[in-house]
């Protein structure tokens, strides 16, 4: 065994050790479900701020976008940076505090669904099995995508064998979030955010100046076409590069509308549900969008430059000059850009300690995946439906065996090699864009919200992304989460009206929401 690879095997091992050992630590502070949960709605702006930007990012900030941006979809990786960020933006301004006094003042809702259950008064409880079934299926869609992200990162850094990288990350993450709960969940993710936004400042800026400088830098991505790719490389990677040609009007709508997910993602909006106070989300949004703009525009140098960085070095994604390995041109391995760039760019052991970024970025997400839906399952169907009676800890064991079965489920959906994160994050992404979206917005700021409202726009809005998601061709080729997004939001909107809101505690609660203090 080479010494560049004890040295990156070290750097991996202090990481994932110090990550288990943050578990370890959080376990000894979960007194209750409250706790485990949610912090005790006791976490700070910093931690907040970092925690829900890194568990938004996952491993296709360093993986999916740079390898998009590396095969010539520059104008796609640039247009939905722009719309991540705007819904990002507008999701810290007007739902974070919202959200935070709307749950506390129906009921003191700890998950989504509960959340939902308590402010339209779903006696039926047909609400909360919807948003769970939903929670489930689209929280294991996307968990998976962190656990390829894994095993495509200990592939590319050690040669491990796909599979065996698979459970490596696998038992890891199980580790502190089974262990620790929502704290260690946050407090992992503040250090996996902090190494994602430094691994990106220093590469962007060795990758420029490496490259000559800013100018020198242009010039190298301008002159680096289709011919000049084939000339040095063959044909085989000319194609690839001509993606960036047929990027259209709908393509860049499709780009923007990512951002429209932000007000549905449950791992992300439950953050402003567990920071300290109402006066902290001012300082955490500032904290999280800069967080973001720098993390995106390193994203996008890196994705753009590593191309120029790699020819230049010699090497594309781990091949020698002149040699392109077989598949290449293939998405999934362009998705090892940043670890390529990474690799080549520093010592061993600082490029294992970057490298690292990568799998924070898997676990940032996964981890807050995983809590969530075994929130939902323990909390919203085992003691909300199946046990009422059910004590602190029986919730908690309930919450780690879902843990356990669903990251099962989502390690089967992950087996194939040929997986692309872009690909899973992005239908996940829509689903919960579309069904939980446009019912968080209408919970805070719409009166006439009702329950059959609320049941009529998460089936609308989940059933449309699953067939938009399986029909192509024409107008099935803008992105799922747009006609998803817009069905939930027309049928909750219309089967409301027609129901019409006459439910006084209902009516009562919300117009003491509105008057709380900020």
């Amino acid at each position: 065994m080479s010494a560049q690879i004890v040295a990156k095997i070290i750097a991996f091992v202090l990481y994932l050790g110090f990550m288990v050992y943050i578990g370890l630590r959080s376990a000894k502070k979960n007194n209750s479900s409250m706790d485990f949960f949610l912090g005790g709605r006791k976490v700070g702006p910093w931690i907040t701020a970092l925690s829900a930007e890194a568990s938004d990012s996952s491993a296709w900030l360093l993986m999916g976008l740079p390898g998009l941006c590396y095969l010539g979809g520059v104008k796609e990786t640039f247009w939905t940076a722009v719309g991540l960020i705007v819904g990002t933006y507008l999701n810290w301004l007007f739902v974070a505090k919202p959200l935070r006094k709307c749950t506390i003042s129906f009921g003191d809702s700890i998950t989504i669904p509960e959340f939902f259950t308590n402010r339209f008064k779903d006696k039926t409880h047909l609400l909360t099995i919807i948003s769970v079934f939903f929670i489930v299926l689209f929280f294991t869609i996307y968990t998976a995508s962190g656990f390829v992200a894994c095993a495509k990162l200990f592939n590319s850094v050690f040669g491990l064998k796909y599979h065996i990288g698979l459970v490596i990350g696998l038992v890891v993450i199980l580790s502190y979030t089974i262990l620790g709960g929502y704290l260690a969940v946050c407090t992992t993710d503040f250090i996996q955010g902090a190494l994602i936004f430094v691994a990106f400042v220093f590469s962007a800026v060795i990758a420029v100046v490496s490259l000559g400088g800013p100018a020198q830098a242009y010039d190298a991505v301008r002159s680096f076409d289709a011919n000049a790719v084939a000339g040095k490389f063959g044909e085989s990677l000319q194609n690839a590069f001509k993606k960036n040609n047929s990027f259209d009007i709908p393509a860049i709508i499709s780009a923007l509308a990512w951002g429209l997910g932000y007000f549905g993602m449950p791992h992300i909006i439950i953050r402003f549900m567990g920071i300290r106070s109402n006066q902290d989300i001012k300082k955490a949004r500032r904290i999280g969008i800069a967080w973001m703009i720098v993390s995106y525009i390193g994203t996008f140098l890196i994705g753009t430059l590593g191309t120029a960085f790699l020819l230049n070095n010699g090497t594309i994604l781990g091949a020698d000059a002149g040699t392109v390995i077989e598949g290449v041109t293939k998405f999934g391995d362009a998705e090892t850009v940043f670890s390529a760039t990474m690799q080549n760019m520093y010592p061993a052991f600082i490029a294992g300690l970057f490298l690292c970024a990568i799998l924070a970025a898997s676990m940032s997400t996964a981890d807050s995946q995983l809590l969530s839906a075994s929130s939902a399952v323990s909390l919203d169907i085992y003691k909300g439906l199946i046990n009422k009676d059910a004590d602190e800890k029986t919730v908690m064991n309930v919450s780690r065996i879902t843990v356990l079965v669903i990251a099962a489920i989502a390690f089967v959906l992950s087996l194939n090699p040929a997986s692309s994160i872009f690909g899973l994050v992005s239908y996940a992404w829509a689903g919960f864009g579309s069904t939980f979206g446009p019912l968080v917005i209408l919970a805070l700021f719409w009166r006439g919200m009702t329950n059959k409202g609320a049941i009529a726009g998460l089936i609308a809005g989940g059933v449309t992304v699953v067939l938009w998601h399986n029909l192509k061709g024409g107008i099935f080729n803008v992105y799922e989460i747009l006609p998803g997004f817009i069905a939930c939001l027309v049928f909750a909107v219309a089967v409301s009206l027609l129901d019409r809101n006459k439910n006084p505690e209902m009516l009562a609660e919300f117009d003491a929401y509105k008057k709380m203090e900020d």
